[in-house]
């Protein structure tokens, strides 16, 4: 039976117990957890987790953004940052090595429209360019979650994506690119197939869309 939720909610963190049954449903699921306190919490552990001099790629994500992890990744010149490098290529003449590099990166670095208490991430993409790293190509994948974005299950996750996340993104489309966005693929991990590949930061606090 699939569990309502007040679209209001979508913006709320979520209470400590669902945080707990999120990470225990994620766990089981075989994704490492940590919950974190903060953003700054989750900045400072995310330089932990990455060495020195791998091949980082960035997913256009607001949480990264707002909590200055994106920065760190792609201007300390502590990593290979692949994000500032593919977009200074040509997109017709090196559309091949575009491609090759955004899929399996040593590390994406990203976050999820929503996250389900039965163990599930759920990430919406209009052009996909994010998908095949977080699928399995990259070597490790961390995903930093803001609480806001913990729902029951999967079809409140796919609401908060069309009610929710949807209508921001397509503001801040607007403004980067002078186009709307949509939800052109959606990605639903439910589980990881080597253990410890995927990497979750759930935040206490709210972040990001």
């Amino acid at each position: 039976m699939t569990t309502s939720i007040p679209a209001t909610q979508f913006t709320d963190p979520a209470p400590a117990e669902r945080l707990k049954r999120a990470a225990a449903a994620l766990t089981a699921n075989r994704f490492a957890v940590e919950i974190l306190d903060d953003a700054a919490a989750a900045r400072i552990r995310v330089k932990d987790l990455i060495p020195a001099g791998a091949a980082v790629l960035t997913a256009s994500s607001e949480t990264l953004r707002l909590s200055g992890i994106d920065e760190d990744i792609n201007a300390s010149g502590r990593y290979q940052a692949l994000r500032p490098r593919l977009l200074a290529m040509d997109r017709v003449t090196e559309a091949d090595d575009i491609r090759r590099l955004l899929a399996s990166p040593d590390v994406v670095v990203g976050s999820v429209a929503a996250v389900t208490e039965t163990g599930s991430l759920v990430v919406p993409s209009a052009s996909g360019s994010q998908l095949p790293a977080y699928s399995g190509g990259a070597a490790h994948a961390i995903w930093i979650i803001g609480a806001q974005k913990v729902v029951p299950d999967l079809s409140a996750a796919l609401r908060r994506v069309e009610e929710h996340a949807l209508p921001l993104e397509n503001v801040r489309a607007q403004e980067a690119y002078g186009q709307p966005s949509a939800v052109n693929r959606l990605l639903v991990l439910n589980a990881e197939p080597h253990p410890g590949r995927g990497t979750v930061l759930l935040l206490r606090e709210a972040i990001g869309f």
